[in-house]
């Protein structure tokens, strides 16, 4: 099998139409940016989960895109990981390096007031850390007609990550703005995002990339 994949000639693989940056309806993934696991504790502890370095800043972004998304009438959904006080949803997640995280109730759990998150806004909590899995996404993805999905947050090696490949397997196009995700560390942030590149040419986007196609969405509906 490896020896025949080999002889396939590229032309023989890849898509004969270019894609756009957004084919079709776009919406706009709100992936876990919430408000206070991103940073450390106040009295200086570690977070229960790893974070790369700057990892604040480095989802700064995501207002401005909230913002443009509503201004150009792009659909938003926001997703919440939150898990039960008494831990039963947790499953398999505290096996590797991850400790107790993200409990129903406890402020830092909270989707980031910075967001804007209006309470007539499209909000899915999740217990795993795909979007899609146990979760109503697709349903609510058919309802808007979407075709593109916009991710931005956090993880991105995982929650991320995990909801891409799930969107890619649903055959949704998939764009990952680069620079308003963030990663458990710089080495796994990198990984994920050429492994996103490899399933979709063309997935890696940056902010200013993402607002300027949310304009050009706007301007094609009227």
């Amino acid at each position: 099998m490896r020896s025949a994949l080999a002889r396939t000639r590229p032309e023989e693989t890849m898509s004969e139409t270019p894609r756009q940056m957004i084919e079709g309806q776009p919406v706009l993934l709100v992936i876990d940016i919430q408000g206070g696991e991103q940073a450390q504790s106040d009295d200086g502890a570690e977070p229960s989960i790893p974070l790369m370095e700057d990892y604040d800043e480095r989802l700064a972004s995501a207002p401005d895109l909230v913002a443009k998304a509503r201004q150009c009438q792009v659909p938003i959904i926001f997703f919440q990981e939150a898990h039960r006080r008494n831990l039963i949803d947790f499953g398999r997640e505290l096996d590797g390096v991850e400790g107790v995280h993200l409990l129903e109730d406890d402020p830092g759990t909270a989707v980031d007031p910075a967001l804007g998150m209006r309470d007539d806004d499209y909000f899915i909590r999740k217990r795993r850390y795909s979007c899609f899995f146990g979760t109503e996404l697709e349903i609510l993805l058919k309802g808007l007609k979407a075709e593109t999905l916009i991710l931005i947050g956090g993880h991105t090696d995982v929650c991320v990550h995990y909801t891409f490949v799930d969107a890619h397997q649903h055959d949704y196009f998939c764009r990952v703005v680069e620079d308003c995700v963030a990663g458990s560390s710089i080495e796994a942030h990198d990984g994920a995002l050429r492994a996103m590149e490899y399933l979709q040419t063309g997935a890696r986007r940056t902010t200013a990339e993402i607002l300027a196609g949310f304009e050009d969405f706007a301007s094609n509906r009227t």
